[in-house]
């Protein structure tokens, strides 16, 4: 089944490659598309999958995805208030009615899911005591 593994390694990258876009163009969506990259790296290559997930921004979204504890509620909040501006933005742009109403619509369905999902709270910033040398 060596074609199936190839098709998921290029769907995956396929992805992870338009989910960077999504983050310039507000018609994208960054997370599901990185999610979905990460999925199908872990049906095609350990080493794909491992090196996503310890990636300095893609990674904290998708153990944030998996844990069990939830996302973090700040994180969640982001989430919506920058979708909401970027289908926003691209509801003026485009401006036509169908748009608009799928627009919305993705918009409702991807709130309401979000906002039932589980959150965490963040952990305190506890300062640090900066140690003078005497």
């Amino acid at each position: 089944m060596q074609w199936k593994r190839v098709s998921f390694i290029i769907l995956g990258w396929l992805s992870l490659i338009t989910g960077i876009i999504g983050i310039f163009l507000p018609l994208l969506p960054t997370t599901p598309l990185v999610l979905l990259a990460a999925w199908c790296f872990s049906k095609s290559s350990v080493r794909f999958h491992q090196w996503l997930i310890g990636h300095k921004y893609f990674g904290p979204i998708i153990t944030d995805w998996q844990s069990s504890d939830g996302i973090p509620k700040r994180t969640r909040n982001r989430a919506i208030i920058f979708m909401w501006l970027g289908m926003g933005i691209s509801m003026i742009i485009v401006g036509r009615f169908w748009a608009t109403i799928s627009l919305i619509t993705i918009g409702a369905a991807v709130s309401t899911y979000l906002l039932r999902m589980p959150t965490r709270s963040e952990p305190e910033k506890v300062p640090t005591k900066h140690k003078e040398n005497s």
